[in-house]
């Protein structure tokens, strides 16, 4: 149910919209071309099955996940400003 002046269906096509993007944004961060033997990071040697199961890695297990921790830590804050983090 639709109110005001947009159409039903508005809010669903909304956050089919934001869904898409988000999409979009985690593909365009996915390693293209060919996979290194060695992490550019650290120089350690990277598996052969890993090199397999994503085309185009670039780093070992350890160097990726201090990366996706440091990602995951700068996305905490609250991007809504909610009263309940205006109130702290």
């Amino acid at each position: 149910m639709a109110g005001g002046w947009s159409r039903d269906g508005a809010v669903q096509d909304q956050i089919d919209a934001s869904v898409e993007d988000a999409i979009q944004q985690a593909r365009s961060h996915l390693p293209k071309g060919e996979s290194l033997t060695h992490c550019e990071e650290c120089e350690a040697e990277i598996p052969q099955r890993r090199r397999e199961v994503i085309p185009g890695v670039r780093l070992c297990v350890n160097c990726q996940e201090i990366i996706d921790n440091e990602n995951k830590a700068a996305g905490l804050f609250n991007r809504r400003g909610s009263k309940d983090s205006q109130l702290r």
